[in-house]
């Protein structure tokens, strides 16, 4: 139990830090942030092991390898240095200040901020250069109300994805279980995508995603649903939302997020939406409700973000003092 208690002090300074501190550019202008490096090394083994004359069988056999691979170095380097910070004075807090850089509470809320900053600014095109910075769609065939459910949707899912999960796991193994999260989901977002590419090479990152969200992303919409009066709307009305078409996403993840921020607002989300040349032909999340989204929901949603991430520190808290 006391090992446990500590690693949940880490939590808390985790989210502590992240929350005053966040990503500052100038340090990682200077310095490769984790994340980077991660991804550094996924890029240098698709163009090493990812290649066309390779079967689909082969290729399938080397995405496994690459995930073995990166869930063994995370996990050893987590450990490596929650050991060595451990053994010297305040080295949970210095613990809970490196697990800061791999959590996303302030990050998110800047970057949903700006796009809603983009339209008093400099209006519609100002928007979405700023959600572009945030979402795989085109923004270039978004109006008004797409521009602002776009950030909604990213608000929500990566509240699951880039706060939720990442302290869900940490929560539970330490420093490695965090960076082990990043890893899978840094692999996911680059190698998971279901093209000729990475249909078959991608396949394991992708799988393992969406198993390692699976408790994250219904927490998060929990969470979500808990705060809904926070910006105008009614915890019923957001968990009846998540219940109902939560499963309607293409992700078995990211519905939940999703789905219970649109009861929570009183929006639909989700739907019809292009990323490049393709077509999403998705069905609308609380499909009865309105669409025409505004700047000001966006306010509302980001409401929601810190209403629900303080829900979350406090719940961590708690746990702390009981154990």
């Amino acid at each position: 139990m006391l090992i446990w208690s500590d690693t949940l002090f880490v939590v808390i300074a985790a989210l502590a830090f992240d929350a005053l501190i966040g990503d500052p550019d100038w340090l990682w202008r200077r310095l490769s942030h984790p994340v980077a490096l991660i991804g550094s090394l996924i890029g240098w083994l698709d163009r090493s092991l990812n290649l066309d004359a390779r079967s689909a069988g082969q290729r399938k056999f080397a995405g496994v390898c690459v995930v073995v691979l990166l869930l063994v170095a995370s996990t050893l380097i987590g450990f490596l240095i929650e050991f060595a910070l451990r053994q010297i004075p305040f080295g949970n807090v210095l613990l809970g200040l490196a697990a800061s850089t791999l959590i996303a509470q302030r990050s998110l809320y800047q970057h949903v901020a700006r796009v809603r900053s983009a339209f008093a600014d400099g209006g519609l095109a100002e928007a979405r250069r700023a959600v572009s910075m945030i979402v795989g769609r085109n923004p270039d065939q978004l109006d008004e109300a797409g521009v602002c459910r776009a950030a909604i949707e990213s608000c929500a899912e990566n509240f699951s994805d880039g706060v939720v999960a990442p302290v869900f796991w940490l929560a539970l193994f330490g420093l490695p279980g965090l960076i082990a999260y990043k890893a899978i989901n840094t692999a996911d977002s680059m190698i998971g995508h279901r093209n000729a590419r990475y249909e078959s090479f991608g396949w394991a990152a992708a799988r393992l995603d969406d198993l390692v969200n699976l408790i994250p992303a219904r927490l998060s919409g929990l969470l979500i649903a808990i705060v809904a009066p926070i910006a105008g709307g009614t915890t019923a009305t957001a968990l009846k939302a998540m219940w109902r078409d939560a499963a309607k996403h293409r992700s078995p993840n990211a519905g939940w997020p999703e789905s219970a921020t649109a009861g929570a607002l009183g929006l639909a989300l989700a739907g019809p939406r292009r990323y490049g040349d393709r077509i999403v032909d998705d069905p609308f999340l609380n499909a009865e409700a309105r669409k025409d989204a505004l700047p000001s929901d966006i306010g509302r949603a980001l409401d929601l973000l810190v209403a629900a991430c303080l829900l979350e520190a406090a719940a961590y808290a708690v746990l702390a003092l009981v154990v």
